[in-house]
């Protein structure tokens, strides 16, 4: 399983990568693999902030439709449009060009997790 040790995650499973006041955020490979083939990835939040725990979209799987968590309170920037034609990208590179969304932070980014901190959480 891939953990990259650059980035931040989050305990909903959601990894971020900060650059300066820019972060694009992500499901981690754990959470793709739990989830399954992902065939839908809705996200309508552009434009908008999202406060920190907050709701921001929604991946669909087969099986199941989950949540997808703010991981910082930011206002939505930009949305990866690829998963609109290809949301298995997510599945297939998780850190790379499954990538969700990318906001400007604007509150704290406290509390976010570290690679080892995130292995341990999930009993890696």
């Amino acid at each position: 399983m891939n953990i990259p040790a650059g980035l931040q995650y989050t305990k909903d499973h959601e990894w971020v990568k900060i650059e300066g006041k820019t972060a694009t955020v992500g499901i981690t490979d754990f959470a793709q693999g739990e989830l399954g083939d992902i065939v839908y990835v809705d996200i309508s939040s552009v434009g908008q902030t999202v406060e920190h725990g907050q709701v921001f979209g929604t991946v669909e799987a087969v099986k199941t439709v989950s949540d997808l968590y703010m991981p910082v309170t930011g206002k939505v920037l930009e949305v990866n449009s690829a998963l609109d034609k290809n949301p298995e990208k997510v599945n297939e590179d998780a850190y790379g060009a499954g990538w969700m969304i990318k906001i400007e932070i604007t509150g704290s980014a406290d509390g976010l997790l570290t690679a080892d901190q995130y292995k341990e959480l999930i009993g890696k």
